[in-house]
């Protein structure tokens, strides 16, 4: 099917932003949960200041002229129409990037870092270091379409891509991302060799081999990764099991978005820094606005088992391209270096960090930038 590709703009009716602060206002709240703290889930005082703040002083046009600084697109790809931030970079030589996010994140989680990596120059680099940066929406997230029908996981999602940037005109280019990013980025390479100069992992999905002893930072990884399997994991059962049930609760009550997503949100980061309450409720909103709760909780029910085979180092399809990778300490899975190699057999670049988690383009974004640059520039 041909590709269409139409200029776009985020502008969401008044109207829209009104009727969100009169559910907030009507929320029917829960007791408090008896356990102490997060043990049975986000507190209720932290969801209560978070719906406050959001009804009363959160400004969604700041998060819409991010969006609008950047040029936009709806891009036609197999069917579907995929909302697509592309900003061309003034210098020479620029390296096309195509960035994928992830769940509960959006593009605009990653809409900040297109300044310093279009133009490096104004951001402490040099031109050398310029990209070109593709921000597609995945199927289903924020602005983006919704699939109606099976069979959009990470696999057809990576097809769609390597398609987008061959209509864009480019014919080598990286490709980066975190969370669904990571398993979109490194399906890409494996599919579109001959074009992807390169991917950037944050983390590189891969397990150890049942053989191996396991080392004592291996070892507490493995153990951390055990325990959020045990303790809070329930949301991912749920996506994959069941996102149309999930999707009646989420799709109606702001509030409940509101917990479901903060919970991960806050959950995830590092607790040394965290995210602010407005890079919160960014994700939130959006996810609201959008009416994406269910939409974006279908790629669980497409692609968890798979990329659990990855995690778990029972599957370790090669990814033959140049690879590098972040690890932040805050992240979980966090492989070794040599469990990254069983599947990814060309690790050009590898850093760990000691500060940042689940959402490093927010929480450590200079360390996500600075990782970029020095990565693509051994494969440029």
């Amino acid at each position: 099917m041909p590709i269409d590709i139409r200029p776009h703009w985020v502008r969401v009716p008044e109207a829209d932003l009104i009727e969100l602060r009169g559910r907030l206002a009507r929320t029917r709240w829960p007791e408090a949960a008896p356990a102490p703290g997060w043990r049975q889930g986000i507190p209720l005082p932290v969801v209560r200041e978070l719906c406050r703040y959001w009804a009363e002083q959160y400004d969604w046009r700041a998060a819409e002229a991010r969006l609008n600084a950047v040029p936009q697109y709806l891009v036609t790809i197999d069917g579907l129409a995929v909302h697509v931030l592309h900003a061309r970079s003034p210098h020479p030589g620029a390296l096309p990037l195509v960035l994928t996010h992830g769940w509960p994140g959006s593009v605009l989680e990653l809409v900040d870092l297109v300044g310093p990596l279009t133009d490096p120059v104004a951001h402490g680099g040099t031109p050398e270091d310029a990209f070109h940066v593709v921000l597609p929406a995945l199927p289903g997230y924020g602005f983006s379409g919704k699939p109606a029908e099976p069979g959009w996981g990470v696999d057809r999602v990576a097809g769609a891509w390597a398609r987008l940037m061959a209509a864009l005109g480019y014919s080598r280019y990286g490709a980066a991302g975190s969370d669904w990013g990571t398993s979109v980025s490194s399906v890409l390479g494996a599919v579109d060799a001959g074009h992807v100069a390169g991917v950037h992992l944050v983390p590189p999905l891969a397990g150890p081999d049942p053989a191996d002893d396991l080392t004592p930072a291996e070892r507490r990884a493995a153990v951390e990764l055990r325990e959020r399997a045990r303790s809070s994991s329930a949301y991912s059962e749920l996506h994959r099991t069941a996102p149309q049930t999930l999707g009646y609760a989420l799709l109606d009550s702001p509030a409940g978005l509101c917990a479901w997503l903060g919970e991960k949100l806050l959950g995830w980061a590092d607790p040394a820094g965290g995210l602010t309450t407005d890079q919160v409720l960014d994700q939130v909103t959006l996810y609201w606005l959008t009416g994406t709760a269910a939409s974006s909780a279908r790629l669980y029910a497409e692609s968890i088992e798979q990329v659990a085979g990855w995690i778990s180092g029972v599957d370790a399809d090669p990814v033959p391209v140049p690879v590098g990778a972040s690890i932040f300490p805050a992240e979980l899975p966090r492989p070794s270096r040599r469990w990254a190699a069983r599947r990814y057999p060309d690790i050009r670049y590898w850093a760990e960090h000691a500060r940042g988690g689940h959402f490093p383009a927010l929480e450590a974004p200079d360390l996500l930038v600075a990782d970029l640059r020095a990565f693509f520039r051994l494969v440029r």
